[in-house]
């Protein structure tokens, strides 16, 4: 199994920036899709952004695009989410999630692995 643990999550008004991490461990991380998932209070849980494990191909939902890079380091085994010119409906429990498919896909239920979330709250 694969655990991952999420962090970076916190408090800002809108329009600043937040830098989210997730590192994996016990697991091989460097050929394993990567994506992060939202879900605000009474909400389902909603992809954000997607990246493969060669960082040649990314996703993002349309909310988030143009202010929201994801990225990874193989090498330390994070995946990062940049996240720009936030805004109050970004307010959710962000989780990181993996699979071992080389290919983004938004539906929860196709992800193996799952941290336990970090919140960010962004107020007006």
């Amino acid at each position: 199994q694969v655990q991952l643990v999420e962090s970076g999550g916190g408090l800002v008004q809108a329009g600043g920036s937040l830098r989210l991490s997730c590192t994996a461990y016990g697991g091989i991380f460097s050929r394993y899709t990567m994506a992060w998932f939202r879900q605000a209070p009474g909400k389902e849980r909603e992809f954000v952004a997607g990246i493969v494990w060669s960082s040649t191909h990314t996703a993002y939902t349309n909310s988030v695009k143009n202010r929201f890079t994801i990225s990874r380091d193989n090498g330390k085994n994070t995946v990062y989410l940049q996240m720009n010119n936030l805004k109050p409906e970004d307010t959710a429990v962000y989780h990181c999630a993996a699979k071992d498919r080389s290919i983004v896909t938004m539906l929860p239920s196709e992800y193996t692995y799952w941290g336990q979330g970090t919140q960010v709250t962004v107020s007006s």
